[in-house]
């Protein structure tokens, strides 16, 4: 694609609230998650997912999140669109960077990237990114 970014994240407020349970399947949650991001991708971003959590500790979730900050010293905002699993501890994501949804030195962003962790204090990830 072009250049990768690297950064690590830190969660700094998890709300999550369920919308719909039930006795006979997965729960469904709604989460707020707030992050500071630093290295090559510095600033704060919200994200809300969606996730189906199974009754064998198993997850599923999608999301969308924007960031405002720097993405190699560019400024501005984009938004990125996750899909990811939890399983044996571990947290796997991948995004995208929604089409058109730049802002500032960052309009006409396009990429792809994610992480893959288990529970820590920093997150690290990555984005595969160039400006169309």
């Amino acid at each position: 694609m072009g250049k990768l970014a690297t950064a690590t994240f830190k969660v700094q407020s998890w709300e999550e609230t369920p919308y719909d349970e039930t006795d006979e399947g997965p729960k469904l949650t709604r989460a707020r998650v707030a992050k500071v991001l630093s290295g090559d991708i510095e600033g704060d971003s919200v994200v809300e997912y969606l996730m189906v959590h199974r009754a064998d500790g198993t997850s599923s979730f999608v999301g969308v999140e924007r960031v405002v900050g720097s993405v190699s010293g560019r400024s501005g905002s984009f938004v990125l669109q996750h899909s990811g699993t939890f399983a044996g501890g571990v947290a796997k994501a991948e995004w995208t960077v929604v089409p058109g949804s730049g802002s500032g030195d960052l309009q006409r962003l396009q990429g792809r990237g994610g992480f893959e962790s288990g529970h820590a204090e920093e997150y690290a990830v990555t984005l595969e990114y160039a400006y169309e």
